[in-house]
């Protein structure tokens, strides 16, 4: 296939795609990109949130068009492409968005709530790399958004293990890639929020007793607020993207002292769990 060069400006005319587009930081990123310029494919698995994204971009000035995809399916990945293809002839970022969170203690977390954790949160990248990577790669351009989160960064509960631990493998899939892709002309991003004021709490499973919900002890932002961050640091070229300052600092203090930082966690969240917290061993 021959595909169309990119546009000249890092936004305006750009075809970017975002999965879970229909909510939350997806659909505030599709806000903010879209007034900048960049023709908008908001996705997502609910048509009807999909299609309320479109409509707000388009409100906002912006130019967008909704389709479904169902990040468990290669075939929807695959169809979007080909509209953009056959559209415009190219595909200039895709923002890997879409995710979920099941809530419990870790011996309530089935076999079945991981595999779902997993088919989402890190096939639905996977996916998205079989189908979408040649066609950056073919072009010699292109932007791998993939979000990710604080809490794959340093852990922050014990609630939300199969969450933390597809959001840890996808920081290190997306650093791999980085490696791969930047050298061919590919900018890699990797956006891992904290506390953002969206609808998730809402959309959380939750299995077993119910327990108090973790959060980390950073500022929680408006997704709006946040979106203009990200689309900045777009800009920047910047690779690791945090929704506050203060996430690099608690970052820098768990690679100074492993050991150190695991310990003031158990001490901060330890209490949280019926079960006896017994502390590591000195010496």
């Amino acid at each position: 296939m021959t595909l169309s060069p990119s546009p000249a400006g890092r936004f305006a005319g750009s075809v970017t795609v975002i999965t879970g587009a229909g909510s939350g930081i997806g659909r505030a990123l599709a806000l903010a990109l879209g007034r900048r310029g960049a023709l908008m494919v908001c996705t997502d698995v609910d048509a009807t949130s999909a299609a309320e994204t479109r409509d707000l971009v388009a409100s906002a000035g912006g130019q967008a068009w909704d389709m479904v995809l169902d990040v468990t399916k290669s075939g929807d990945h695959a169809a979007v492409r080909d509209f953009c293809l056959s559209r415009w002839g190219r595909v200039d970022r895709i923002v890997n968005n879409a995710g979920v969170v099941a809530l419990g203690l870790p011996q309530n977390l089935t076999v079945d709530v991981w595999r779902r954790s997993i088919d989402i949160n890190l096939l639905g990248l996977v996916r998205g790399n079989e189908v979408f990577l040649p066609v950056f790669l073919e072009q010699g351009s292109g932007h791998l958004v993939n979000t990710a989160s604080t809490s794959g960064l340093f852990p922050y509960s014990f609630d939300r293990t199969a969450y933390v631990a597809t959001k840890a493998a996808v920081v290190a899939l997306t650093e791999s890639l980085a490696l791969y892709l930047r050298p061919q002309g590919i900018d890699v991003s990797c956006v891992c929020p904290a506390g953002v004021r969206t609808g998730m709490p809402n959309r959380m499973t939750r299995h077993g007793p119910q327990q108090p919900i973790g959060a980390p002890a950073l500022p929680v932002v408006d997704p709006d607020d946040f979106a203009e961050h990200v689309v900045g640091a777009f800009a920047a070229g910047d690779f690791l993207i945090c929704s506050t300052p203060e996430a690099f600092d608690a970052l820098a203090r768990r690679g100074a002292d492993l050991d150190a930082n695991l310990d003031a966690a158990v001490e901060r969240y330890g209490s949280r769990t019926s079960t006896a917290t017994t502390r590591r061993p000195s010496g």
